[in-house]
C-alpha cells in the first residue's frame, strides 16, 4: 500500500483518511471557537478577502469543498440569491452537520453534500466557482482533488484555494514557537484535544509552499494562476481560471 504523511508521521494512505476524520470528528463542536482563538480572529479577514475576490453574482453556481462550518457557503448563498446554486460540501459528517445547522440558524437554506474532493459527485463544467478553504492540506491526493475541481468548473470559471502557506522568513521562528507550543495548549485548554492541534501545526509545514501549489494548479489544467499572501504568508489565496 502507498504511504503518505499525516503531519510528521508516515502512514498508509487509508490510515491517513481515518486519522484526518478522527481529528475533525473531535474538533467539530469547538471548530469556530478554536479558529477565533488560534488566529486572533484573523481567519474572518482571510475569508472576507476570499469572498471579495470570488465576486459571486446572482444566479451563479458555487461548490464550497471541505466547507466545514459554512462561513464561505453562507456568504456565497446570499450573493448568488434565490436563482443561484450554492453547495456546502465536506467529507466529514460531523463538520457537515455543524455547517448545515449554522446555515439554518442564519436563515440560509442551501444544499449540503457529503463529498470526497478526490471524487466530486457533479458533472463536468457545472460550477462558476469552486472553493476550498483550509481543506486541501488534509487531502491525500492533492493533485487528484485539484484535477476534480478543474473538471467540475465551467470554462471561464474559477478555482480558489485558501490555505496556510509558507510564512515570511523573518516571522518563521516566532511562528514555529506559537505553532508548536501555543496551539497544542489552546487545543488542550479549550477543546480538550492537544493532539489534533499539534497535527494542525505539522500539516501546515508539510503543505506545499506558494509557488509549488501554483504549479500544481497549473498542472491540473488551470491557467492564469496567481496568489495573494495574507498576514505575511501565514495564509495564501490561490486563484486559477479554467479556459
Amino acid at each position: 500500500m502507498s504511504k503518505t504523511h499525516f503531519g510528521y508521521q508516515t502512514v498508509d494512505e487509508d490510515e491517513k483518511a481515518q486519522k484526518v476524520a478522527g481529528v475533525f470528528h473531535s474538533v467539530a463542536g469547538k471548530y469556530d471557537l478554536m479558529n477565533d482563538l488560534m488566529s486572533g480572529g484573523l481567519h474572518r479577514m482571510w475569508k472576507a478577502f476570499t469572498i471579495g475576490q470570488a465576486a459571486v453574482r446572482p444566479g451563479q453556481k458555487v461548490l464550497d469543498i471541505a466547507g466545514g462550518t459554512g462561513d464561505l457557503a453562507k456568504a456565497f448563498a446570499r450573493q448568488a440569491g434565490p436563482d443561484g446554486e450554492v453547495w456546502l460540501s465536506d467529507i466529514n459528517g460531523s463538520m457537515l452537520r455543524v455547517g448545515r445547522d449554522r446555515l439554518l440558524d442564519a436563515g440560509v437554506v442551501t444544499p449540503v453534500v457529503l463529498c470526497d474532493a478526490e471524487k466530486i459527485p457533479f458533472p463536468d463544467n457545472h460550477f462558476d466557482l469552486v472553493t476550498v478553504a483550509f481543506g486541501l492540506r488534509n487531502m491525500t491526493h492533492k493533485d487528484q482533488a485539484l484535477a476534480e475541481m478543474h473538471r467540475v468548473v465551467k470554462p471561464g470559471g474559477k478555482v480558489m484555494v485558501l490555505e496556510f502557506s509558507k510564512v515570511w522568513k523573518p516571522l518563521a521562528q516566532a511562528y514555529d514557537l506559537y505553532s508548536f507550543r501555543v496551539l497544542p495548549w489552546l487545543g488542550s485548554r479549550f477543546a480538550g484535544d492537544a493532539d489534533s492541534y499539534r497535527y494542525l501545526a505539522e500539516s501546515i509545514r508539510m503543505h506545499p509552499d506558494q509557488e509549488t501549489l501554483k504549479k500544481m494548479m497549473e498542472q491540473a489544467g488551470l491557467e492564469r494562476v496567481k496568489y495573494y499572501n495574507l498576514s505575511g504568508g501565514v495564509v495564501a489565496l490561490h486563484v486559477g481560471v479554467k479556459f
